[in-house]
């Protein structure tokens, strides 16, 4: 496997105010802030969801956190 390629390594309980960059930026919205982190419904389920906020416009956008850790469209902080 390419290293390159390679998931990241995330804990769902430690993405609150994580800072991302969008790898292919739209709308001029290249940096995000995780916002929320969704609890589920039943504390004995995984977190899914979280809510991402774009630096440059302050639009919200809800993401499945799993998602963060494809590098092909993520970068863990903001680059």
């Amino acid at each position: 496997m390419n290293s390159s390629k390679a998931k990241i390594q995330i804990n769902p309980k430690k993405l609150l105010l994580s800072k991302w960059t969008a790898v292919h930026p739209a709308r001029k919205e290249k940096h995000y802030l995780v916002c929320k982190v969704i609890a589920p419904e039943a504390p004995s389920e995984k977190i899914e969801w979280v809510e991402l906020e774009a630096i440059y416009s302050g639009r919200v956008t809800r993401l499945a956190w799993q998602e963060l850790r494809d590098p092909s469209s993520w970068l863990q902080g903001w680059k």
